[in-house]
């Protein structure tokens, strides 16, 4: 793939909307979590500012959310918190937000990456250059050896050569796919889809491949659409647990 060939299939005008829930088991009301004075979903809107974007959105589950959102600034919609997924939600407030279909594309990122590289973000939009590509991705070399065997790494099967930076996501797995010589790649969650794709996403069932890794990404690849990723050499630290949180206020502390 070169992206660089097709920049005319690129979209014109994405915007990112950040999917955000106050429910979460290991860290209760996650979104609202003081970092440095502001709330940890204001973070992530800041990072998504940041990346250049001409709109950015949060997807909000509570109403708790939004109000911090919009005391600092942003843009917030409510959606229905039973959904049961990143997407639903999204393609929910892309409704909402724009039912003309003025944004052509739509970058998902996860409310938990405060520090997140703002590059990063935009670099998701790099494999949508292809016009064959429904849907973009991130993925990153694993360097520490313990990931492999962690079922909690996503693992990302691309077909990929040496010099290239963007490839065709062929699987994903818990499991360290493919065997033999070469890197094994991180996969990170943040996608980028065109307008149509996620429209046929959310209305496809849940498919046999995606409940038994429990990955919902191979429901797209099972049902035809076609997903690539681009490679970054920089993961970003997402959080899950209270450790997690203490760790990225102190990263985020040396960044100021």
């Amino acid at each position: 793939m070169n992206p660089a060939a097709q920049s005319a299939n690129s979209p014109r005008n994405p915007i990112v909307l950040i999917p955000s829930r106050l429910a979460s088991t290991r860290l209760p009301d996650k979104p609202l979590a003081d970092i440095h004075g502001k709330p940890m979903i204001v973070h992530c809107l800041d990072r998504a500012r940041e990346a250049g974007f001409a709109r950015v959105a949060v997807a909000c589950g509570d109403a708790a959310i939004a109000q911090a959102v919009t005391a600092a600034g942003g843009e917030a919609v409510l959606t229905d918190p039973a959904h049961p997924s990143g997407s639903d939600r999204i393609w929910e407030a892309l409704g909402r937000l724009d039912p003309d279909g003025r944004h052509d594309a739509v970058i998902n990122l996860q409310g938990d990456l405060p520090a997140i590289d703002p590059k990063v973000v935009r670099a998701a939009l790099l494999p949508l250059a292809d016009a064959a590509v429904d849907i973009a991705t991130l993925a990153t070399p694993i360097q520490d050896r313990h990931e492999i065997d962690d079922p909690n790494v996503v693992k990302a099967v691309l077909s990929l050569e040496p010099e290239q930076t963007v490839g065709r996501a062929l699987y994903f797995s818990r499991r360290p796919v493919p065997s033999g010589e070469g890197p094994l790649w991180h996969h990170i969650g943040i996608y980028a889809y065109r307008r149509a794709a996620l429209q046929k996403f959310v209305s496809l069932k849940p498919s046999p491949l995606e409940r038994r890794e429990k990955l919902e990404q191979l429901r797209a690849l099972e049902n035809g659409l076609c997903i690539a990723a681009a490679v970054v050499d920089t993961l970003p630290l997402g959080v899950d647990t209270p450790a997690d949180l203490e760790r990225i206020r102190q990263v985020m502390a040396k960044q100021r």
